[in-house]
């Protein structure tokens, strides 16, 4: 079987040889870390990114099948970005920085981490009408159809890859144009009208993007979502509101996918997304991914059960015990295994794989999974 065939026939509760060996990526800072150790060539160092070429041949070295983020899609975010600019150097050297989404985020030298939000732009009804409303407007050159209408050969026949269409964000991006603070404050204190009107102005225009592509005959595998809208303790926003802003919306996208023959329709989300399952899967999303168990808890089996076998996942493998030692590994490896079991689920490390993952142990882990029957 091809990757292709393997990943999707698990997905459709169809028989399948054995496991794939699935992946989500490196932190960056992570392939830095193998090149100075030697494991890898200094050239990868920085320039690693989702299905580029320094994946593919990390996919090589490592022993891989594929990375589940092969998507493509459209512009469909705002458009024009703001101008990422500097605005102050504190004395310390941090920098106050205005990103692409109009937030001013903190910088500071030497850390890694996503950087804090200080400020945003997207505060009132007027600061959206004139700045973010005319940003979140479809006009045709948000989508390449001419790359789309010979997309199926020059693209998806080439690749051994399940191959998904992004279909952009429904509340996510908008999260990262308000920032968190921004957010609840425009939700629950200032203007609940402008809010749902910002989420419904920018879904009709990430749904013409996705609409212009399938126009185009385009093949996919799947269809994406990103969303990040939850963190450590749950979602960020209420579940009932969350449904009142943002059902409607899944529920027009995915049945846009399944006009065009696309039935598997996966979300990222990280942290834990228990809440937020019903409206996901009630408006058709029937695909979790990364399940981030091994930081949050976040687990795929709680889910099955609830939901039943429409509710599949991609990820949920604890990915610390990367860290550890062939033990650990092979304890994940057998809860993977009884997960597998009960079909829909393929098992990928629960995000990006962090400093401190043993490139050694990323191997054996590789080798292993592909030995699952099922």
């Amino acid at each position: 079987m091809t990757n292709r065939e393997r990943a999707m026939a698990i997905l459709r509760y169809q028989q399948a040889d054995r496991l794939p060996a699935v992946h989500f990526g490196y932190w960056p800072e992570l392939v830095t870390e193998w090149a100075e150790q030697g494991k890898i060539p200094k050239e990868y160092s920085g320039r690693w990114y989702d299905g580029g070429e320094v994946d593919k041949e990390l996919d090589r070295l490592i022993g891989w099948d594929f990375n589940w983020y092969h998507t493509t899609g459209s512009n469909n975010g705002l458009s024009p970005r703001f101008e990422h600019k500097v605005i102050e150097v504190l004395p310390d050297g941090t920098k106050r920085v205005q990103n692409g989404d109009g937030v001013i985020e903190k910088i500071s030298p030497g850390v890694v981490s996503i950087p804090s939000e200080d400020d945003y732009l997207l505060k009132d009804r007027d600061a959206f009408e004139t700045l973010y409303r005319p940003k979140m407007q479809f006009f045709e050159g948000r989508v390449n159809t001419e790359y789309y209408k010979t997309f199926n050969e020059n693209v998806y026949e080439k690749l051994d890859v399940p191959i998904g269409l992004h279909l952009g964000s429904v509340i996510g991006e908008i999260r990262n144009m308000t920032s968190v603070i921004g957010m609840s404050y425009l939700m629950y204190d200032e203007d609940e009208e402008l809010f749902a009107d910002i989420v419904d102005s920018y879904a009709e225009m990430q749904y013409r993007c996705a609409e212009e592509i399938l126009k185009t005959g385009a093949k996919f595998d799947f269809a994406h979502y990103w969303e990040d809208i939850c963190y450590n303790s749950g979602p960020l926003l209420s579940p009932e509101l969350f449904d009142e802003l943002c059902a409607r919306h899944y529920k027009r996208r995915t049945e846009l996918c399944h006009k065009y023959g696309i039935d598997l329709i996966s979300l990222d989300c990280d942290g834990v997304t228990e809440k937020l399952l019903p409206t996901w899967f009630e408006n058709g999303v029937n695909v979790m991914f990364p399940i981030e168990i091994g930081t949050w808890g976040d687990q795929f089996e709680a889910a099955r059960k609830r939901f039943g076998k429409e509710m599949r996942g991609v990820g949920g493998m604890d990915k610390t015990c990367l860290r550890l030692d062939r033990a650990a590994v092979d304890r994940e490896l057998e809860r993977m295994r009884r997960l597998a079991s009960l079909g829909g689920f393929l098992p990928c490390p629960d995000h990006r794989l962090m400093p401190g993952t043993k490139f050694e142990l990323v191997q054996y882990y590789a080798e292993e999974i592909k030995k699952i029957k099922i």
